[in-house]
């Protein structure tokens, strides 16, 4: 859903940072591993410590660099595949830090045992979805759909986590979580579903 605004940040708002890394000689490998790494040790460690709005700050810091790095191997011409493979292994890190992160802070801060449960479905999901994805395409099948893609799921738990922690409305957090875990195995479904039909297509021209 938010793919759309992809070109946008890639285009105007990051070329000057894509500019100066490539003048400087930094890999976009280099960019991905910083950018993971930066956001997994926000979430871990400001997180479990209720620490959401700092949080949220620090981690939006390095999560442009997952639109950097790819942004840096298409103008520096870069073939191989590496980096695609690099980048799409190093989000599923980020992604279960993110949130890890938030269900230890449901875990420790709130102690609320209902939306560390909704942060590890979330996560699972999340996973899974990126996985039927990849599988897919190894199949040859396009499974390409779903309301609750990588980026929805990241602005969907990080812009209501900073204002539930500025705001003192925690309720903002809960909705957002209950969305995101409803939207989440809907997307896993839709895949399932999508694949499904395009198999027994398959199967059917074969035969």
């Amino acid at each position: 859903m938010l793919d759309r605004f992809k070109q946008f940040w890639q285009g105007v708002m990051l070329a000057p940072f894509v500019n100066l890394f490539i003048r400087l000689g930094i890999s976009p490998d280099v960019v991905t591993l910083v950018g993971t790494a930066g956001v997994s040790f926000g979430a871990l460690w400001f997180f479990p410590r209720g620490m959401l709005w700092e949080g949220v700050l620090f981690i939006t810091a390095f999560v442009f660099s997952d639109l950097i790095d790819g942004a840096m191997a298409r103008k520096a011409g870069r073939k191989d595949d590496f980096g695609a493979f690099l980048d799409s292994t190093l989000d599923r890190i980020a992604d279960g830090a993110l949130f890890a992160g938030l269900a230890l802070y449901f875990a420790s801060h709130v102690e609320s045992h209902l939306y560390l449960v909704l942060c590890l479905v979330v996560l699972v999901m999340g996973a899974v979805t990126s996985y039927a994805r990849a599988k897919a395409d190894h199949l040859g099948y396009d499974a390409k759909v779903g309301i609750a893609e990588r980026p929805d799921r990241l602005v969907g738990m990080l812009v209501p986590a900073f204002f539930a922690d500025v705001l003192d409305l925690p309720i903002l957090l809960e909705i957002s979580l209950w969305a995101l875990a409803i939207a989440a195995t809907v997307t896993v479904a839709q895949r399932i579903w999508v694949v499904r039909r395009q198999a027994l297509a398959r199967a059917a021209s074969a035969a």
